[in-house]
């Protein structure tokens, strides 16, 4: 018998889905912007390894000649995207569930054997908890990054009205290659964060939509019998 237990709180999730959306405009908004002066590229002895993009890409995913509507839906959705990340924070501070995202001086090492294990290069799974080691280091990096999107986001918007910290952040050149970089970031994140969604199983993904997943009842049978007892309903939990 399977049970339904509480995992995720009804704020974090809300915080969750709205990011979603809004990211995903930030990011086509950017491509847009970019797409108007796109100079970086990896090279090598004068051999150009990757261009970050190429023709091809611009036309596929018709980003050419939008670099008004790139800067009208960017400069509108960075406010959400700012705002949702300032509630997510300050929400989990006041709710105590930073507890539960806290690294420790073990984390590093235990999220390598996660992904090990994830690899089947290691057979002893991650120790049980709500989040694993590479979780923790995962979902705390990115606030992270969205904190550095934000500041090297307004040391390229207001470059003059800002210029501490646009000097700060190595000047407006400095500003836009980690801002371009952290862009990249967000697309390997989305890419890693799906693929382990889908690993994990319906349940994991239905616990992040409604807030509960079904676990196994654990609950020991009456003595004398050889049929488990009846569970109960799920407590409610605070949400």
């Amino acid at each position: 018998m399977a049970r339904l237990e509480h995992k995720h709180l009804r704020a974090v999730r809300y915080f969750h889905w709205v990011n979603g959306p809004v990211l995903l405009v930030m990011v086509w908004s950017g491509m847009l912007i970019y797409w108007s002066y796109d100079p970086y590229q990896i090279s090598a002895g004068g051999f150009v390894l990757v261009k970050f993009f190429p023709d091809w890409f611009y036309r596929a995913l018709d980003l050419e000649n939008g670099l008004a509507t790139g800067l009208a839906y960017h400069f509108a959705f960075m406010w959400l995207f700012a705002l949702n990340g300032l509630l997510y924070v300050a929400y989990t501070l006041w709710s105590g569930h930073w507890r539960e995202l806290r690294p420790d001086r073990r984390t590093p090492i235990e999220a390598l054997h996660v992904a090990l294990h994830d690899l089947r290069l290691r057979k002893e799974p991650p120790p049980p908890g709500k989040f694993n080691a590479a979780q923790k280091l995962s979902y705390v990096g990115v606030v992270g990054m969205g904190a550095g999107s934000l500041l090297t986001g307004l040391a390229i918007y207001k470059p003059t009205q800002l210029w501490w910290l646009t000097s700060v952040l190595g000047g407006y050149q400095t500003a836009r290659v980690l801002h371009f970089a952290l862009t990249i970031g967000y697309g390997l994140f989305f890419v890693v964060h799906i693929g382990q969604v889908v690993r994990a199983g319906w349940n994991n993904f239905r616990s992040m939509v409604t807030g509960y997943e079904l676990a196994p009842d654990t609950q020991e049978a009456p003595h004398g019998t050889n049929s488990p007892a009846p569970a109960g309903p799920p407590a409610r939990a605070a949400s």
